[in-house]
């Protein structure tokens, strides 16, 4: 099966734990089979292996994501990385292009679409395969999973078959509708368009040759920021007159909300916290070292982070994107390829960060023209290159590197740091990379 996940999208809905580069995907709310914490793509990536172990899994992202996605996933994931957001029909052409040209997968192979964050239990990913096998069938260029809806929900398009046999051709596609519209739809026999969709490779290929003027993955990606901004359903979608929708009957959820998302958690808390007996249906997510009083609250969720703290009503916490909108967007914590860091003070010239290396990980060699840095080991060991010059670190030992001076650090055990930034300007993108001579 070659699977292409959809991983899009900055997260101000579920704030404070989403931030530009920290989308909801990457969050870790999550208990696998082991009680460990894991993330949306995490447990959906375990999913897809588990029903398929030699899938062919793609992820189309952005650049500021794809230090998260070996951070979770490790390094062997293939990523079709967009040079800049244009939306859904430019990610598939650029993903096609790169299933082509850098996996090798043929042009009459089908390609299975879907986004990268639904909760969803392992009949989803039986349902998939299904969906792939038709497509490699099937007289239809295009075939859709329909979610068979359980309520009459604003929040999705809704694909209306034929008939109800499954699979079935689609009749028409309706746009988000109101409650009562989206009644009549499912009185119908409308079914939820949960933007999961089946092709062979060539058939996109083909589409997106004739939108775009390009020769091969690299010619596309070079041109990229040049593309027009337009959705596969808009590009796609309503031009093809040849398309099926299977039906889905199981669990799946657009955990898009506290409120939805609260209803899929498996423990009423993550992190620390502690309820009183007059507490009802309240949910805790803390990623802060401290703990979390709850006492006489009802259908609330609290959540707390180094970006901030949300307490609302659950019903409530779906109204939160202006308010966050409004906020200071400094990143206070983001993971990358070699481990993490988390914000932890920051005033007028200076700030501290704790920084964990993951064992054998390092940083880029690099440099900041307009700030000093320190760096003082509180666990771990590992080497430091500071122009030029290696040492080894262990706990206790303190560095200092100058403005300008070149430096890295590498972790032999899991390695934390207390970073402490000094200069009248310090900001994210002062920063030089370099290769390490090794």
């Amino acid at each position: 099966m070659n699977l292409v996940l959809l991983s899009g999208g900055s997260g101000q809905r579920l704030w404070p734990l989403s931030n530009e580069v920290r989308s909801k995907q990457f969050i870790k709310i999550f208990h696998n089979e082991k009680g460990e914490l894991e993330s949306m793509v995490q447990r959906i990536y375990r999913q897809i292996k588990a029903v398929d172990p030699d899938a062919t899994i793609t992820i189309a992202t952005s650049k500021s994501q794809v230090s998260a996605i070996h951070n979770q996933l490790g390094e062997n994931v293939g990523i079709s990385i967009e040079p800049c957001r244009r939306d859904t029909f430019p990610a598939i052409a650029l993903a096609a292009a790169y299933l082509k040209d850098v996996q090798g997968v043929g042009e009459e192979e089908p390609v299975v679409v879907c986004p990268v964050d639904p909760y969803v239990e392992s009949n989803y990913f039986e349902a998939l395969k299904t969906l792939s096998e038709r497509a490699a069938v099937s007289p239809a260029n295009l075939v859709l999973m329909g979610i068979e809806p359980s309520y009459p929900s604003e929040k999705y398009g809704y694909i209306i078959p034929t008939s109800k046999d499954s699979p079935s051709k689609v009749s028409m596609f309706k746009e988000k509708p109101t409650q009562d519209v989206a009644a009549q739809y499912i009185a119908q026999g409308a079914l939820w368009n949960g933007g999961v969709f089946a092709f062979k490779l060539g058939y996109v290929l083909n589409r997106a040759h004739e939108l775009i003027d390009f020769v091969d993955y690299d010619d596309l990606f070079d041109k990229y920021e040049t593309l027009t901004k337009i959705s596969f359903d808009y590009a796609v979608v309503e031009h093809e007159p040849e398309i099926e929708v299977i039906r889905f009957s199981g669990t799946w959820a657009d955990l898009g909300t506290w409120n939805t998302l609260t209803e899929a958690l498996d423990s009423r808390a993550i992190g620390k916290a502690i309820f009183d007996d007059t507490c009802e249906n309240v949910h805790v997510v803390n990623e802060l070292n401290v703990p979390i009083l709850c006492m006489g609250l009802k259908n609330m969720v609290v959540s707390a982070s180094p970006e901030g703290i949300l307490v609302s009503d659950k019903e409530q916490s779906s109204n939160i994107k202006p308010y966050v909108s409004a906020l200071d967007n400094q990143i206070k914590f983001a993971e990358k390829s070699w481990g993490s860091f988390r914000v932890l003070d920051v005033q007028d010239g200076s700030m501290i960060v704790k920084v964990t290396l993951n064992p054998g990980q390092r940083m880029n060699y690099h440099s900041h023209q307009f700030r000093n840095e320190v760096w003082t080991v509180i666990a771990g060991e590992g080497r430091t290159i500071v122009d030029g010059m290696e040492q080894k670190i262990r706990v206790g030992d303190v560095i200092t590197m100058a403005a300008g001076c070149r430096h890295t650090v590498i972790a032999e055990t899991e390695l934390q740091l207390i970073e402490i930034q000094l200069g009248k300007e310090i900001s994210v993108h002062d920063n030089q990379k370099y290769e390490l001579e090794q």
